[in-house]
């Protein structure tokens, strides 16, 4: 059985990470490729070798009749797009952050909902195999008892994301706002600080957040550090793991001064950044989710938690 899969969009994103890991799966059909870009359009459809190209979303699916379709486009192009996909029926995977406001997502996954289509929002680091790996070993010795995600960019002078068509924290620190909620679960309460460093927008995002289990969770962002940073820590009876998701993790337990070092490429099985980087899991993760009819993890109506997240930490920062 093969899923009939159009795609809309044939930028860097596309091209690099989902449609490599599209074409690696032998039960997906790639039956149309749209970009309003006829360069990116022509030199994407035929590096993947996806047999109708289109510059009319519309058109696409009406010829092609996909059973889902990928939206790998900016924040502020994906309402409209999603909406309509769904209204026709159609499953959605998209990139995130799943809209520009949380409202937006919500819709999204009510109509989802009410049209019985099945979603997904991009969400990769959580499915980031070394992440996964690290998850378990804690698991084994039992809950985590506090987290802690970090994100680090250097960007002075570059001015807002989509000139200001969105912020910093929904657009891009919101990978680190979602592994939080993956590892420690819900949220009940939060306390944050959000400021402006050098700029006339947010780009520094720091939040304190205790978790329904009750376990605790730190959220450490800001976009004028020294390089690009993202890595995980987490803490559980007797275990703590220390997580590059794109590197190694270091795992130490029950006070030995040896941690367990284990690469990322050991644990993707691959030295592919879109493998290791967790694409090739989320991607599997929707394809198998469309062959079985089930709810993918991060679908429409749980990125709605996440972006309720984003705003508790706009909402209660001190």
């Amino acid at each position: 059985m093969k899923v009939k899969v159009a795609l809309i969009g044939a930028g860097t994103m596309a091209n690099t990470v989902h449609y490599p890991c599209l074409k690696e799966f032998p039960e997906v059909e790639l039956v149309g490729l749209c970009d309003l870009v006829e360069e990116k359009l022509k030199a994407t459809a035929k590096k993947f070798s996806i047999p109708r190209t289109y510059t009319d979303y519309r058109k696409m699916l009406q010829e092609t009749e996909p059973e889902a379709v990928y939206i790998l486009m900016p924040p502020y192009h994906l309402f409209d797009l999603v909406i309509d996909c769904l209204e026709r029926g159609l499953h959605v995977f998209m990139e995130k952050p799943p809209g520009v406001t949380r409202e937006q997502t919500r819709q999204m996954a009510l109509l989802a909902e009410r049209k019985g289509c099945l979603t997904m929002t991009g969400f990769q680091r959580r499915f980031a195999p070394l992440v996964r790996l690290a998850k378990e070993r804690i698991a084994q010795k039992g809950p985590i008892l506090q987290c802690q995600a970090n994100f680090f960019k250097q960007t002075l002078g570059a001015g807002p994301y989509y000139r200001g068509a969105i912020d910093i924290l929904t657009c891009d620190a919101i990978h680190a706002v979602d592994i939080l909620r993956f590892l420690g679960g819900e949220v009940k309460k939060v306390a944050s600080c959000v400021r402006s460093l050098y700029a006339d927008y947010d780009n520094s995002f720091n939040a304190l957040m205790i978790f329904e289990s009750g376990s605790v969770g730190f959220l450490s962002t800001n976009w004028v550090s020294g390089k690009r940073i993202f890595s995980v820590e987490m803490h559980g009876p007797g275990i703590v793991a220390f997580v590059d998701p794109e590197k190694q993790a270091i795992i130490y337990q029950d006070n030995h001064e040896q941690g367990t070092v284990v690469s990322a490429q050991e644990a993707a099985g691959s030295s592919e950044i879109y493998k290791v980087g967790g694409f090739f899991a989320e991607n599997r993760h929707f394809i198998d989710c469309l062959l079985k009819k089930q709810l993918p993890e991060t679908h429409l109506g749980d990125a709605v938690k996440t972006m309720e997240l984003v705003e508790a930490i706009y909402r209660h920062s001190l």
